[in-house]
């Protein structure tokens, strides 16, 4: 399968959203709550424009699925699961650990995946059997391979205010076995980051598709490994993700796992 097009497609789909974030970084976004703790800025809308503007333009009978407008063309077998701004509350606080997120899914399997954090110029990307890339150079998960050196990254869903005793215990059992956790607030830079080596491990629940389908392909091509908490194999639609360097996978979810 050859998705050379669809990769530079996405690319530049990617590279023209950053830039209208990298553009409106530094001012006072217009901030719109969609929840109590979810809001949404002009940069989300501005960039989901350019993004289904080019996808559409060049591929109008595919699919697409975005966390603004919802879906496109339902039913098709190729599909793009598109998060315009991945990380808003932190481009709306100024903390630069956000970006653009874009994959395409055939037949329910993630191909095709690329990231754009325009705020520190990564840019990542991965194609299924074609290897992952940082700014163009090929990607590999970490070595390290026991939970007490392993430095971890972790989420907190929307609902976390209202519901904070799950994460706060996940996340007290993981401090206390690694090396060191960190929540950045950022899923798909998160996986892009296990699949660079430089967190050896991350979980999350509750997130969506478009939070984790390019950083499937991203980690997969790196050699890392990804499941749900019970272990059972990782699709963007779970309800929970692990994914690792491989090496410490399994002590990660005896971990999650214990009482």
């Amino acid at each position: 399968m050859n998705l050379n097009h669809e990769l530079s497609i996405a690319r530049k789909a990617a590279l023209a959203a950053g830039e209208i974030q990298k553009r409106m970084f530094l001012d006072k976004p217009s901030i719109t709550r969609k929840g109590e703790t979810e809001i949404l800025t002009e940069a989300d809308l501005a960039s989901e424009r350019v993004i289904l503007d080019v996808i559409g333009r060049h591929f109008p009978g595919d699919g697409i699925i975005t966390e603004e407008s919802g879906e496109h063309n339902p039913g098709r077998e190729r599909v793009w699961l598109v998060d315009p701004l991945d990380g808003t509350t932190n481009f709306a606080r100024g903390f630069p650990f956000f970006g653009v997120s874009i994959a395409l899914e055939i037949g329910g399997d993630p191909v095709l995946g690329v990231i754009f954090n325009p705020s520190l110029d990564e840019y990542f990307e991965a194609l299924k059997d074609s290897g992952a890339f940082r700014n163009m150079k090929r990607i590999r998960v970490s070595k390290v391979g026991a939970l007490d050196s392993s430095f971890l990254a972790t989420g907190f869903s929307y609902d976390v205010q209202n519901n904070p005793e799950r994460p706060v215990e996940l996340f007290k059992k993981m401090l206390v076995r690694s090396h060191s956790v960190r929540r950045p607030g950022s899923a798909a830079i998160d996986l892009c980051y296990v699949a660079c080596g430089i967190f050896d491990g991350f979980w999350e629940e509750g997130l969506k598709p478009w939070d984790t389908a390019a950083g499937i392909v991203m980690v997969r091509e790196a050699r890392g490994k990804l499941t749900t908490f019970d272990a059972t194999p990782y699709t963007p639609y779970e309800k929970s993700i692990v994914a690792s360097n491989g090496l410490v996978h399994d002590t990660i979810l005896q971990v999650l796992n214990s009482p």
